[in-house]
């Protein structure tokens, strides 16, 4: 719940209740580093240098079948980094990414240790370092090298952003679900969820834009204008601020107006999902794929200059009832307060 700030609309100055998707993000973990080249066919990676320590879930990614494999992956070039002529074999490939390239980009991974999911393998990948000149980009990613990079690093409160995924699979659908066509009359030979006619006699082939039965959903999709209006630390995070402040610890979905400390985990936690430990991104509105399904979040492409995209988010409530039945309570303080003692 927020209070609108939008002059000359009907709801200006008025409480209005909004649906938000909570995107769990923990830090990403900074591996390497690749210089491209510019040249008449587009870029071409001049060449890549890596940590000297790489994880074991990143490791994996590279791995059919982890437990039967060597895990032999990286250990010759992480003994570059411990001998005198290695040393200098990276920092002339560090030099020669400064002196020639026109494009630098971090390889980063998830870490999947601190998310409670089946998966043990790490997603990998490139991020683009924009800003600042070449020798600048390549000195920031040597230095970021093992460290980890928080969403808060790359993100702000009110921006707003993309999201990158794979919506949710729906298998072999026919022309009705899957294309939306009208339905045939009832006395129809042979089915009435067709398409009657797909095509003429000539040309004698079936044109790419009738619908035909197929695969619906599972597919690769980018959502464009998704306002961020929160961005929140993980409960172990929020412990050691407290303790550096000496302060009570304030929950992440706590607002000015709502300062019960809470979570951002709703009681009896995410359905199909859990509790949220690590640091989150809330997005308005929904973003595609099922619980679980890893999205990619990038910058806009686009300069946003509309009073919507612009306009300052200032939360009342974050609802935190739960999510499966008829929501009652906001934490299980005030549940145990009303409730009562349940056990003589």
């Amino acid at each position: 719940i927020r209070e609108l700030d939008r002059p000359g609309s009907k709801v200006h100055k008025k409480e209005i209740c909004e649906p938000v998707t909570v995107l769990e993000t923990p830090p990403m973990v900074v591996v390497g580093v690749v210089g491209y080249i510019e040249t008449v066919r587009g870029l071409r990676a001049l060449v890549t240098v890596w940590a000297e320590h790489v994880s074991d879930d990143c490791r994996r990614r590279f791995y059919k079948n982890w437990y039967k494999s060597k895990k032999k992956a990286f250990t010759k070039f992480s003994k570059k980094w411990s001998d005198d002529n290695g040393k200098r074999v990276i920092e002339k490939d560090f030099n020669n990414i400064k002196k020639y390239c026109k494009v630098v980009r971090v390889i980063v991974h998830t870490q999947m240790k601190l998310l409670r999911l089946r998966q043990k393998k790490a997603h990998i990948m490139e991020i683009q370092l924009n800003g600042g000149t070449v020798g600048e980009k390549v000195d920031w990613a040597k230095d970021h090298l093992e460290r980890q990079i928080p969403v808060s690093n790359v993100f702000a409160q009110d921006e707003v952003i993309d999201c990158i995924g794979v919506t949710k699979g729906k298998g072999f659908k026919g022309v009705t679900s899957r294309w939306h066509t009208k339905k045939l009359q009832r006395k129809t030979h042979k089915g009435l969820r067709k398409v009657a006619c797909i095509g003429a006699w000539h040309p004698a082939r079936v044109a790419f834009s009738v619908a035909r039965a197929g695969q619906k959903g599972y597919h690769h999709r980018t959502e464009i204008n998704k306002k961020i209006y929160r961005i929140g630390t993980g409960l172990q995070a929020q412990k050691e601020q407290a303790k550096a402040n000496q302060s009570d610890v304030v929950g992440n979905a706590s607002t000015p107006y709502d300062p019960v400390p809470k979570d951002i985990t709703p009681m009896g936690g995410f359905p199909h999902y859990g509790e949220v430990r690590n640091d989150f991104v809330m997005i308005k509105g929904c973003c595609m794929g099922p619980k679980k399904r890893v999205i990619t979040m990038r910058k806009s492409l686009i300069t946003q200059t509309k009073r919507r995209a612009l306009e300052k988010i200032d939360l009342k409530l974050i609802d935190t009832t739960s999510k499966f039945g008829h929501g009652r309570f906001q934490t299980g303080v005030e549940k145990k307060a009303f409730m009562g003692p349940l056990k003589k």
